[in-house]
């Protein structure tokens, strides 16, 4: 089990007040658990967004996912675009570990529902990743199903960031790069108040293109790392996923539009969807459950 990060300074991003934890987990009902391998060439892990405590495969939650640049290697996304419903926890890896992180999601569900695939529908397991290679040796293809279990054991309300879990390995914008989340308090004139949460597995970026809050830093990066301006840099490539959770009452449509606008928010960091970047968005709402037929 990996120890919730201490409260970290953040720059104010928006006008939206936070959720109480600026985390994902503000949504009422989502935890987020890590399992975290490092030890020498082995720097990955596993990290599990549940949507809520009961079996996902009997109450799904409504979910779209959006592909801005698809060069990425997940599992599952095509079931939810067309059926617009989750039936297993959402798990984020490395890009070799998805078929053992997708195997412990169905024997899991199995072991939960032994009549799936026999009398019971079949599940759809739904597993994102990240190329780490640049910190961890992919060929040791060391997550194994334990860690999925380790991961989904530790889900809680605290969300530990940064080098943890599946981000472990992850770099962005030449930078350490990880786990990250965030939240924001909604108010609608009809409805009420909601909370929008994200959660972010970031391994993307040229230290060009970085931006915060819509500024540009590389220049500042440069001359605190006393790195020359002429210094080549490599083709862009990696990947981005990011969770969004709400407690909105959205269908797979809503959720689909809810989706799409996240890569307005990841251009303000300075991505342009490079060619070999992996840039995914998936959204649910807790707001409602779809039993299974």
């Amino acid at each position: 089990m990996t120890p919730a990060a201490p409260p970290r300074p953040a720059p104010r991003v928006g006008s939206l007040p936070r959720g109480q934890r600026d985390a994902i987990t503000d949504v009422p009902g989502v935890t987020v658990g890590h399992c975290t391998l490092a030890e020498g060439d082995v720097q990955t892990g596993v990290t599990v967004v549940r949507p809520h405590g009961s079996d996902p495969y009997r109450d799904r939650v409504p979910a779209a996912g959006v592909v801005l640049n698809g060069f990425g290697k997940s599992v599952g996304l095509m079931q939810v675009e067309e059926l617009g419903v989750l039936e297993t926890p959402i798990a984020l890896t490395n890009t070799f570990a998805v078929p053992a992180v997708a195997a412990a999601q169905i024997r899991a569900a199995i072991a939960a529902n032994p009549e799936i695939g026999r009398a019971l529908p079949t599940l759809n397991p739904l597993v994102f990743e990240c190329n780490d290679g640049y910190l961890n040796d992919l060929q040791r293809m060391a997550v194994e199903a334990s860690h999925y279990h380790d991961a989904l054991d530790a889900a809680g309300a605290a969300v530990a960031e940064g080098s943890v879990g599946a981000g472990r390995g992850m770099s962005s914008f030449g930078l350490k790069g990880g786990i990250g989340t965030a939240s924001r308090r909604v108010r609608t004139r009809a409805q009420g108040r909601f909370t929008l949460g994200s959660l972010v597995l970031s391994n993307f970026g040229k230290p060009s293109q970085i931006r915060v809050c819509g500024a540009p830093l590389a220049a500042q990066l440069r001359v605190a790392g006393g790195e020359p301006e002429s210094v080549a840099e490599p083709p862009e490539k990696g990947s981005i996923i990011m969770i969004l959770a709400t407690d909105a009452p959205l269908d797979a449509r809503q959720l689909r539009r809810l989706a799409l606008r996240a890569g307005a928010g990841l251009a303000r960091t300075g991505s342009v969807f490079g060619h070999g970047s992996g840039d995914i968005t998936l959204a649910f709402s807790t707001a409602y459950t779809v039993p299974q037929v």
